[in-house]
């Protein structure tokens, strides 16, 4: 019987522990917490025949192992992993497991922005044009967990991470890439080790395969060399050969020389430019799995978006309250910051990822009346605002505010802000230094936020 280790007993980690299991496979499941964190998850795989080790990850589970896989939050240069390489073990993660027994067509898409919006869009447009769907991968469950009742005429949505890819040797047959801009370099260390991680989503395709790349982003562009697959773009301001494209105020899709107007941008319900793109981006791989145009505006119009993104929480004494919690990187903020004419209150912090924060700074000091800053790199946001407020104090920036914990920083707000302004939860940063993940953060925003006392 061949032996599975897997690191990480989280959401990935227990899927494809289950999955294993059930096709024969002695597995070992290893992680780095200690036992009595882990009662909960254990509970929910009880009855299972999986050897726990806890604690850490010793070299010794090599010893007997004929697959490495990795949950999305083990770092691929652990000392364990570097030895699994040294010996030849291959080494593999859930959405790989997936793709290679996968019998539907599978969209993949990934992005260091905007790749849940487009990924949940995708998934409502299939469903419009009457396919059967499974939308996961790096958001919801684990798709490897559905893989039994999936059938060759079903329709599947995947978001993939960086995480994921970095160690993946094969790509869906459609592929997304929205853009690359920096991101998760805590993780990775370089820029050029972030893109080669997401080229893979891309490298392994085939000349049948289709590769739908931003135009407008020049790392997403440059994939196209990296590819065999027929590409096709999406571009919010250039005509392009094969793909989406907007003119003037018209969405339109263009195949084989043939141009279908698909909406106009006042139908799309999402705030700002940058879902625009999106929405062009989910037109071209919705069309590449056989949506027709009809399906495609039927589902954009009925699109309101998806949670901890740009969602509206409140309107309380005049103030409207937005939870953009999944803005875990400085350039994400910028685009929430353009999705507002209103006056600004900006929420800001969590965990730095070793980004550049100089164009978030600059951009705060022009757009935001008050900038509060809470969590792990409040100082170090601060800092950052403070610098670019000194060269630009004819800016909107009134005020820099420090509050220790989001709770705080809510409480703050609820003091400061004034009628007629946009209090704005985009933080920039992760959010693992109070919270399980950037979802956590944003229902304990929008928790907070509802039980403000009414006007």
């Amino acid at each position: 019987m061949s032996s599975v280790v897997i690191l990480g007993l989280a959401r990935q980690g227990k899927a494809l522990a289950r999955f294993f299991v059930e096709r024969g496979r002695r597995v070992t499941v290893s992680d780095r917490r200690a036992a009595e964190t882990l009662a909960a998850d254990r509970a929910e795989l009880a009855g299972l025949p999986i050897r726990y080790v806890t604690g850490g990850h010793p070299l010794s589970l090599l010893d007997d192992c004929d697959l490495l896989c990795l949950s999305g939050g083990v770092p691929a240069d652990l000392p364990l992993v570097q030895e699994a390489r040294r010996r030849g073990i291959p080494l593999s993660n859930d959405a790989q497991e997936f793709l290679r027994r996968c019998p539907a067509p599978v969209v993949g898409i990934t992005g260091s922005a905007g790749k849940t919006t487009t990924t949940s869009l995708v998934g409502e447009m299939l469903r419009e044009a009457g396919f059967t769907t499974w939308v996961g991968g790096n958001i919801g469950n684990p798709l490897i967990a559905d893989l039994a009742d999936i059938c060759p005429q079903d329709r599947v949505v995947m978001e993939l991470s960086s995480f994921q890819l970095e160690i993946m040797d094969v790509s869906p047959g459609i592929a997304g890439v929205l853009n690359i801009t920096p991101n998760h370099l805590d993780r990775h260390k370089t820029m050029a080790a972030y893109i080669a991680a997401k080229t893979h989503i891309v490298a392994h395709q085939g000349a049948e395969d289709v590769a739908v790349l931003g135009y407008d982003e020049p790392h997403a562009r440059a994939l196209a060399a990296q590819t065999a697959a027929r590409i096709r773009y999406f571009s919010g301001a250039v005509k392009v050969e094969e793909g989406a494209f907007l003119r003037e105020e018209t969405l339109l899709l263009r195949r084989d020389g043939r141009e279908t107007a698909v909406c106009r941008r006042s139908d799309i319900r999402l705030r700002g430019f940058h879902n625009v793109l999106n929405v062009l981006a989910a037109c071209v791989l919705a069309a590449s799995a056989g949506v027709a145009a009809e399906s495609l505006r039927s589902a954009i119009v009925g699109f309101a978006g998806v949670e901890h993104r740009l969602e509206v929480v409140r309107r309380w004494r005049d103030i409207l309250w937005v939870n953009d919690s999944i803005a875990t990187a400085p350039e994400r903020v910028l685009a929430a910051l353009d999705s507002f004419e209103e006056p600004l209150v900006l929420l800001a912090g969590g965990r730095d990822k070793d980004l550049p924060w100089e164009e978030f700074a600059r951009r705060v000091v022009g757009r935001a009346r008050l900038l509060i800053v809470f969590g792990e790199a409040q100082e170090l946001i601060a800092g950052h605002v403070e610098r670019a407020w000194a060269q630009n104090r004819a800016g909107a920036l009134e005020e820099i505010v420090a509050a220790g914990t989001l709770e705080q920083a809510v409480e703050e707000t609820a003091r400061r802000a004034r009628p007629g302004e946009v209090v704005l939860l985009s933080p920039g940063g992760a959010s693992f230094d109070a919270f399980r993940d950037f979802a956590a953060r944003g229902e304990c925003f929008r928790e907070l936020v509802v039980g403000l006392s009414a006007p």
